[in-house]
């Protein structure tokens, strides 16, 4: 087992590696615009995960995971080569759906403040069910 720190380390290098191989040695013309966004190492370095986007209509994106997945071995070939650890781990390529998230949250936010803009106004001009004063005035002892 390796410290978090090293493993973290070694997984920037990964995607540094990765990122640069889609660029400038991979040619095959199914991968479209990737963005490596992140890579993530087990303890034990033997399996990394590399997170990419793909920017581009869902063909394009099913044709760059088969492009990247038909390169695996080249890129993993580079990874062992460049990081120069014992064991080269092997890579599994995975979408990252945050931009898709973080759309979603973002329109929920604008439907939430919608929302809350349609209360303020129809509570603008609304009054009181009940009494004015909702809270009862304590007892006054009766003088006898």
């Amino acid at each position: 087992m390796v410290d978090a720190a090293r493993a973290r380390r070694i997984a920037d290098r990964i995607q540094r590696i990765v990122a640069e191989m889609l660029d400038r040695r991979i040619k095959d013309p199914r991968l479209g615009f990737v963005t490596v966004t992140d890579a993530r190492i087990t303890a034990d370095l033997r399996d990394a995960t590399v997170y990419y986007t793909v920017f581009g209509s869902t063909e394009e994106q099913a044709a760059s995971a088969a492009a990247m997945e038909s390169a695996k071995g080249v890129i993993r070939s580079e990874v062992g080569r460049q990081t120069g650890i014992r064991h080269t781990p092997s890579l599994t390529f995975v979408v990252d759906e945050v931009q898709e998230n973080a759309q979603h949250i973002e329109q929920l936010l604008a439907q939430a403040r919608r929302e809350d803009e349609e209360k303020a106004e129809r509570a603008a001009g609304a009054t009181p069910v009940g009494e004015a004063d909702p809270y009862k005035a304590p007892r006054e002892p009766e003088d006898e």
